[in-house]
């Protein structure tokens, strides 16, 4: 009702009032998109029905594949690959249940090199789109951390219309015959596969791994250490295949079809379709083809009206996005490309418009003197300057040469101008995202893009000729590729170096709101004001500087509470994390999570979960950081604390061996962060809070490491909170005899059977406990002797498995509790 009645009204004041009809039709759009959301179907693809079978219990599923991974090998014999799946049928032993659900599965093919050498060892299986399998595997449903400014991993899967996970040996999947799929996405499949093959025969593994990345989206052997290379020096957007990737074939493809002197239309038209079979080829959905959208419309318009803007370009292919996919809005690709066409077409071309454009134009051409009538007289004195300069140096180099050779000096000269003024703009203007959704400032971006995109638009032609004439000409293709092969050397050089700046790592909290209205402000007003006389022109780009270096340089006032003791368990899995503020406002993490040093994955607990928390909390520094002991799930995510948030102070209890400990505390030196070692009996003040170490002692070394850690009793007048790490039953029976009275327990272990004694219970005897654990662990936690111990001292307990990030306030008399 409300789209037709501001339709309508829009329609009454066409004739009349062209602004209020402007406002309305937007209006209209927004409600119509409002609209589309909320009607839209559910995917039955992404449906639900599978989530019932995510308890953890075998089944036995049969599906297709829809999306082949590429495989990997981790090591020798180690094989992995990821598949994207369509469930058929799943059988749970008492029955078989018809679910269409979408599944992802990690088939992983382990072999000892007594197998390796074996005769009778093949190859692994490589499973394929469209054919059908069974397998026994434990389903689990994708699990978001439960902590302020987690990423949503579980709407990042339902994009892929993925509800469920698991993994299964290759051994034990069974290829069924016959085939499931459409036959387009089949042959694209085997295109996208065959690509790939011959990127790895072209160049060498480590080369392959970016062209892979660069020029076809397939990002499986590129590491996390490359990945934060290209992100701290702010060129991560050539790591992946996005928008850029598109202008730049269609700009070479246009070009060479235009030499070879095909007319608009036809070299228009071909361009186009080359650009969609490249979307298509790649499937990255929709950075690739809201680019491919945009190509469409530019030269539509360019055959239709010869006029090249950016901006209607941009608005079309926006308006028909959000027509049929509203949500896209809200995500930060679409947000990203929006923004970044907004900023070049907006503020970078009106500016190069009153300063190197005019001069551009002028380069051309130079012999024509009657060129000269038509164009500004600054240009026209420049032009007859440079012919000056040719007179003067006919002498020397004879007459032909001098005049262009000044020409091309001239247009390369302009050319790095204008890349450098458009770089600029655009560091400055995507400063409010990258620091929103990435939390990074790029402060070496803008030499890095000078150095990086030239070289791109080498790389990029020439790898795909590689590619195309290894199929007919194999010998002939090695020349495109030791082009692209040097380029990407010059690009892969220039990241390492200026990314491995100590100044390139500078991270940023979440901006506050009032931030992000300001800085959002600032981009319009440049906008609007770039076009108008120069002093408005300077004002609005002044405005659009000062915002990003707020951003950049003036922290955010963390949120935290004054006056009070704040303990917050952050949801960190199967891991210890602890943010303690105290009530002078000083913050400090109890260990970081992180991951057993065997598990195959690159997520960082520290990077990936810890420090978004804080970064959502405004907290940019901490004053320090405690590690109680030597376990990967303590302390596996500590480097990246260390780097991202620089603490003062380093506590340690025990000495450990450890290679990992002993790499944190050469790092911790390394950014000059002063180490201090905590042991039983030392008592100090902490931001208004007094702390008491309880453990580890220092008269004989413990059988068990968990018995090192580091006890800490925090105590803010008449309320205390215990702190336990991993200690087990040795550590705590010691630790009962200091009759540790507290009103909050930290439990230890992760609720270990082997912890949590009576004795402990009955001299702490705390009225709130929280126990961090991770959901459905394979190691039984928290104990069920354990929770009964707990109900039976009547201690209200907190779980991270159950309730995500926990906080408990105690304000010097007593202990409130806070869920997120």
């Amino acid at each position: 009702m409300a789209w037709i009645v501001f339709t309508v009204s829009a329609a009454c004041l066409l004739r009349r009032r062209a602004q209020s009809v402007f406002i309305l039709a937007l209006g209209a759009l927004f409600i119509l998109g409002a609209l589309r959301i909320q009607a839209g179907d559910v995917d039955p693809v992404n449906d639900s029905g599978i989530s019932r079978f995510t308890d953890g219990t075998e089944v036995l599923v049969t599906a297709h594949v829809t999306r082949e991974g590429t495989p990997q090998e981790d090591s020798p014999g180690d094989f992995r690959q990821r598949l994207d799946l369509e469930t058929e049928q799943i059988d749970q032993g008492n029955g078989k249940f018809s679910i269409h659900s979408g599944l992802r599965i990690s088939i992983y093919d382990q072999r000892t090199p007594e197998m390796l050498h074996s005769q009778e060892s093949g190859p692994a299986h490589l499973f394929r789109y469209g054919e059908r399998l069974r397998f026994p595997t434990k389903l689990s449903a994708p699990r978001n951390f439960r902590n302020p400014g987690a990423f949503d991993y579980r709407s990042y899967l339902s994009e892929s219309a993925i509800s469920a996970l698991g993994s299964v040996k290759s051994a034990n999947v069974e290829v069924l015959p016959g085939f499931a799929g459409s036959r387009s996405e089949f042959w694209r499949s085997r295109i996208h596969r065959s690509i790939i093959e011959k990127v790895h025969t072209l160049w060498p593994p480590r080369e392959a791994a970016l062209m892979d990345a660069m020029v076809i989206g397939e990002d499986t052997f590129i590491h996390r250490p490359t990945r934060a290379d290209f992100q701290r020096s702010g060129t991560y957007h050539v790591l992946v295949v996005s928008g850029m990737n598109v202008s730049i074939l269609a700009l070479v493809t246009f070009w060479f079809l235009r030499w070879m002197r095909i007319g608009d239309l036809i070299a228009g038209t071909i361009t186009v379709l080359l650009m969609v079979a490249y979307a298509f080829l790649t499937a990255l959905g929709p950075p690739v083809w809201r680019a491919t959208l945009m190509l469409a419309l530019y030269l539509g318009a360019r055959l239709l009206y010869r006029e090249k803007s950016m901006l209607n370009a941009i608005g079309a292919a926006a308006i028909g996005l959000l027509i049929v996919n509203p949500q896209v809005l809200f995500g930060a690709s679409f947000q990203l490309t929006f923004l970044c066409v907004c900023l070049v077409a907006a503020v970078g071309i009106p500016i190069l418009e009153r300063t190197t454009l005019p001069f551009a134009r002028g380069s051309r051409h130079l012999d024509s003197i009657s060129y000269d009538l038509v164009l500004p007289a600054k240009v026209t004195q420049c032009r007859l300057e440079l012919r000056m300069i040719a007179g003067r140096l006919h002498r020397w180099f004879g007459e032909r040469v001098p005049l262009p050779a000044l020409a091309f000096a001239s247009r390369v000269f302009l050319g790095a101008t204008e890349l450098l003024v458009i770089s600029t703009v655009m560091q400055i203007g995507l400063a409010l995202p990258m620091a929103y959704y990435f939390h990074r400032a790029t402060v070496v971006g803008l030499p890095a893009n000078m150095l990086v995109l030239p070289l791109m638009e080498i790389l990029m032609p020439a790898a795909v000729t590689a590619m195309a004439l290894s199929y007919v000409f194999p010998a002939l293709a090695k020349i495109p590729a030791l082009i692209s092969g040097a380029a990407l050397e010059g690009i892969a050089g220039a990241v390492r170096c200026l990314g491995g700046l100590h100044i390139a790592d500078l991270r940023v909290p979440t901006p506050g709101a009032t931030v992000i209205l300001l800085t959002a402000l600032s981009i319009v007003l440049a906008m609007a004001l770039v076009r108008r006389r120069l002093l408005l022109a300077v004002i609005g780009l002044l405005a659009l500087s000062s915002s990003a270096i707020w951003l950049y340089v003036v922290p955010p006032q963390p949120r935290i509470l004054p006056t009070v003791l704040e303990m917050t368990a952050i949801d960190v899995g199967q891991g210890d994390s602890i943010l303690l503020v105290s009530p002078a406002g000083h913050t400090l993490l109890v260990d970081a999570g992180g991951l057993p040093w065997w598990v195959h994955s690159e997520l960082n607990i520290g990077e990936d979960v810890v420090s978004p928390y804080l970064w959502s909390r405004g907290i940019s520094r901490l004053d320090a950081i405690a590690i109680t002991h030597a376990h990967a799930d303590h302390m596996g995510g500590a480097s990246a604390i260390l780097a991202n948030f620089r603490p003062r102070e380093l506590w340690l209890g025990a000495d450990s061996s450890e290679p990992q400990m002993q790499a944190l505390v050469q790092q911790a030196k390394e950014l000059g962060v002063r180490v201090i070692h905590r042991h039983a009996g030392d008592q100090f003040e902490f931001g208004g809070s007094e702390v008491r170490v309880l453990a580890p002692g220092g008269e004989s070394a413990p059988v068990r490491r968990n018995d090192e850690s580091l006890v800490m009793k925090f105590i803010y007048r008449k309320t205390a909170v215990l702190l336990e790490g991993d200690a087990e039953k040795k550590s705590e029976q010691q630790i009962a005899q200091e009759q540790p009275d507290a009103d909050l327990l930290k439990v230890a272990h992760h609720g270990s059977a082997t912890s949590t004694i009576p004795e402990l219970l009955a001299t702490v005897h705390p009225r709130y406990a929280v126990i961090s654990v991770g959901v459905r662990n394979s190691y039984g936690h928290p104990r069920a002797e354990v929770l009964a111990r707990l109900a039976d001292s009547h201690v209200m307990t907190y779980r991270t498995d159950l309730n995500g990030a926990v906080t408990f306030y105690l304000n010097g008399k007593n202990v409130n509790p806070a869920l997120p």
